[in-house]
């Protein structure tokens, strides 16, 4: 049986939130020095690399600078922060629904990564909470899309943080999304659907292809305004990237301020809060993997589309 490799603590402190980047040298490599290794996979460049090293920016597990020339060591581990980016302030608060000495339910806004990843790091929910509620080790147990509002439930402590994402992985966690899309009298609902949807890394939208279903959704009518307007449950047994999306978008009636669906425009780009996507993740319910208590979280967001179309739709 083959041991896992014991990773070290990190000899460096969070920065605005963010943990410092952590790389292990693979076993085999051509490289002579830790340094000619990070300017070949760090997307940064040589000089900015060749600046951390002088700087003293790169530490070892000991939490010394690396030398510019220091050997390569198969299987070694090094840290360092990146030089964040500046990024657009996103100007609405991550509200806390709950917090208790296990978990954190966060009520996040539209247009807030839940995640660091990409050009969203220091201006996601994860960051601002560590930061507001002084909890370095705080982590995800899922993610929400950057455009998706609603709950998202977080673990206070790291040795805990696998019982909480077997609830999603193991399909334990009702989740229910609220969703404002065209409203279709011919739509036979509720219904559930059905497909296998394939995410590319690298392509902005989600499509389906033929195959054994990957994706289980549950959409049920909610109401309708008489103006052309209805409000839906959508009940996900699954969890695939774009999964509700790909769906409202199947049955003929994407959700409101969708860019990828029924047809791909440019990414929303930082900066713009118009017209929000209209999904909202609304409900958790679970059982407690460490207390045993049975969980029920409601967000308090509204879909501004459905109670105030005129001012969403102008972007207001």
């Amino acid at each position: 049986m083959r041991r896992r490799t014991r990773i070290p603590p990190a000899p460096l402190p969070q920065r605005e939130g963010v943990d410092p980047v952590r790389v292990r040298l693979p076993a085999e490599g051509r490289w002579a020095t830790v340094r000619e290794h990070l300017v070949e996979r760090l997307a940064a460049g040589a000089a900015v690399v060749e600046g951390m090293f002088d700087a003293g920016l790169v530490v070892g597990a000991d939490g010394r600078a690396v030398a510019p020339d220091a050997a390569y060591v198969p299987g070694m581990f090094v840290w360092f922060h990146r030089e964040p980016r500046p990024e657009v302030p996103v100007p609405f608060p991550v509200a806390v629904v709950y917090r208790d000495e296990h978990i954190v339910v966060a009520d996040k806004p539209h247009f807030l990564a839940t995640t660091p990843r990409g050009s969203h790091v220091t201006e996601t929910a994860l960051a601002r909470l560590r930061r507001e509620l002084g909890i370095p080790a705080l982590g995800a147990a899922h993610r929400l899309d950057r455009l998706t509002a609603g709950l998202v439930l977080f673990t206070v402590r790291p040795e805990e943080r696998g019982a909480y994402q077997s609830l999603f992985r193991d399909r334990l966690v009702r989740k229910e999304y609220e969703a404002v899309a065209r409203y279709d009298p011919a739509l036979a609902l509720p219904r559930t659907v059905r497909s296998r949807i394939v995410k590319e890394r690298g392509v902005l939208a989600a499509y389906e292809v033929e195959g054994e279903p990957n994706a289980v959704s549950r959409i049920e009518p909610a109401e309708h305004d008489g103006r052309g307007r209805g409000l839906y449950r959508l009940v996900p047994a699954t969890g695939q990237t774009h999964q509700l999306r790909v769906h409202m978008n199947t049955l003929g009636v994407p959700i409101l301020g969708d860019p990828l669906y029924p047809v791909v425009t440019d990414a929303v780009p930082a900066g713009d809060f118009r017209r929000p996507l209209q999904l909202l993740a609304r409900s958790l319910e679970f059982t407690d993997p460490v207390t045993g208590v049975e969980h029920r979280f409601r967000s308090g967001r509204v879909l501004e589309a459905w109670v105030s179309y005129d001012d969403w739709a102008a972007g207001g």
